[in-house]
């Protein structure tokens, strides 16, 4: 037969403090937790926020200078139609099939050409493949890609944005227009 062991008082109390000190270690471990995990959705929405203001001023900037365009006033937001047709303004967009990136849905031969417009223009300002992600950076693509190929109505810019410097004879871009002017006129 066993002998059953006896604690004292003094044993039980600290064993029962030891129980609680280890709950209330898991109790605050557990507040910790829920207090960090709420930090970051808040500084995830605050990142939202900023990003939306960064897409605003982008956007006004831009068109600030569309006049170098020729556009007329009323397709002043063309960019943000563009915008809004290629990802519905999300920066995070991503199309795995064409490898298409961002809110302007950029693919890496448009950094590419990029690249080379300004290499030829004797710049020493190059995009990286990761530049697709950023809002301001893919307007600068955007701006630079327009400019170098001469693009100055809204249609041209809209299908060769779409298709290429060659993007206004090409019948496929015609679809894609269309869903643009939609936007700018709605």
């Amino acid at each position: 037969m066993k002998k059953e062991k006896t604690y004292t008082y003094e044993q039980v109390g600290m064993i029962l403090m030891l129980i609680s000190f280890a709950m209330l270690s898991i109790a605050t471990l557990w507040r910790t937790e829920n207090d960090i995990e709420d930090l970051n959705n808040q500084l995830e929405y605050k990142q939202f926020q900023i990003d939306s203001l960064k897409f605003e001023i982008d956007t006004l900037t831009w068109e600030n200078q569309i006049w170098d365009f020729n556009l007329s006033q009323n397709t002043t937001h063309l960019l943000s139609a563009i915008i809004y047709v290629e990802s519905s303004n999300n920066d995070s967009a991503y199309h795995k099939g064409e490898d298409a990136v961002g809110c302007l849905q950029i693919r890496k031969c448009m950094v590419k050409d990029v690249n080379r417009i300004l290499k030829r223009q004797k710049s020493d300002l190059r995009f990286t493949y990761d530049d697709r992600w950023l809002r301001t950076k893919s307007i600068k693509m955007f701006e630079i890609y327009c400019k170098h190929y001469g693009l100055t109505t809204a249609e041209e810019i809209a299908r060769c944005w779409n298709g290429g410097p060659r993007g206004m004879y090409n019948e496929v871009t015609a679809n894609y227009w269309k869903k643009v002017k939609k936007n700018l006129d709605s």
